[in-house]
């Protein structure tokens, strides 16, 4: 079994920051991607961050972002810990939404690998 925690949300003014995280736990043998998913109420679920392995074990990987949180956000990985974060900066009033963060995770003992999501977490900018 694997689980995936997200942590970190909250309220923040404009222009603040905020950073998230995404805990992966349970009987893991890698971990090939990691994305942040955003929705607002009444938008469609949308893709803000990604990364993703390419094959290979802890080096290497491309990483690509949505173009409205281009030079704001940052997606990084700890390995060690199996954990994600999405660095927010310069936080807007559009980016208020349930951020969800979505493992690609090999289970140990597995042929092949799954996605995993975490239950979501608030993030609230205020104008």
């Amino acid at each position: 079994q694997v689980q995936i925690v997200e942590s970190g949300g909250g309220l923040v003014q404009s222009g603040g920051s905020l950073r998230l995280s995404c805990a992966a736990s349970g009987t893991i043998f890698s971990i090939y991607a990691w994305e942040w998913y955003r929705q607002a109420p009444g938008k469609e679920r949308e893709l803000v961050a990604a990364f993703n392995s390419g094959g290979t074990a802890n080096t290497g990987g491309s990483t690509t972002y949505t173009d409205s949180v281009k030079g704001r956000f940052t997606l990084s990985r700890d390995n060690a810990k199996n954990t994600a974060y999405l660095q927010m900066n310069s936080l807007k009033s559009e980016d208020t939404a349930v951020y969800y963060c979505k493992a690609g995770v090999v289970p140990s003992g597995a042929g092949g690998g799954y996605d995993y999501w975490g239950q979501g977490t608030q993030v609230t900018v205020s104008s």
